[in-house]
């Protein structure tokens, strides 16, 4: 089978960012701070964010979930996506990273939109079952609980409601079947269901390192 995936070169992708991409002076600013951070890895490019950005206004979200923020540019992509009046819940365990995004947030001026919650992202998602039910939700966390978060979103999410799943391809190392990290293994295992899954229809994409897709059925 012929691969038509496009190698994106370092011209290509600069061109894909002076077309597409229209962040806001709060989004570049935190990104270019984030990505002088030793975990700098952990944040999703813009290519990415304006892709969700744009998921979200699509479905015309205005209930959404977050698990794992980090310093907080995926969040406000999501949020300033949101339809009127819109809740973004954000699940994280680090005061430390967190500061860094509750100072965009309010320089965005969408610190009201934004519930974040500090603690492990399963009680936190126990917790909104208690809340009605959510139009999105974006797992970004530890990736051997990727498993549990799926779950608990998928019981969250409305029906037509999406999750999306970041670092499905996991720099190619889900393909090496001799790659027996408790990471990859999860995202593997976790792949293979998501595409058996008769709860949702899914389709996996190669945006940064790979988001899979699933409608709640």
């Amino acid at each position: 089978m012929a691969n038509r995936t496009l190698g994106m070169s370092e011209a290509t992708h600069g061109y894909l960012l002076s077309v597409m991409i229209d962040e806001s002076e709060p989004m570049k600013r935190l990104r270019e701070e984030t990505s002088q951070m030793e975990l700098a890895r952990m944040q999703i490019g813009p290519e990415q964010g304006a892709f969700m950005s744009w998921l979200v206004r699509s479905l015309g979200a205005r209930r959404a979930i977050e698990v794992g923020t980090f310093t907080g540019y995926s969040a406000l992509c999501i949020a300033s996506a949101l339809a009127e009046r819109g809740r973004l819940v954000c699940c994280d365990i680090s005061e430390e990273f967190t500061s860094i995004a509750r100072r965009y947030w309010r320089e965005a001026g969408l610190s009201s939109a934004i519930d974040l919650r500090l603690g492990p992202a399963v009680d936190t998602l126990s917790s909104l079952e208690d809340e009605g039910s959510w139009d999105f939700a974006f797992i970004d966390a530890d990736k051997t609980s990727y498993d549990a978060y799926y779950e608990h979103c998928l019981r969250l999410i409305r029906p037509g409601g999406v999750i999306a799943i970041d670092n499905v391809l996991w720099g190619g190392r889900v393909a090496d079947e001799t790659d027996r990290d408790p990471s990859t293994a999860a995202l593997r295992a976790l792949n293979d269901k998501v595409t058996k899954d008769p709860r949702v229809d899914a389709c996996m994409i190669a945006v940064g390192d790979g988001i899979t897709l699933a409608t709640k059925r």
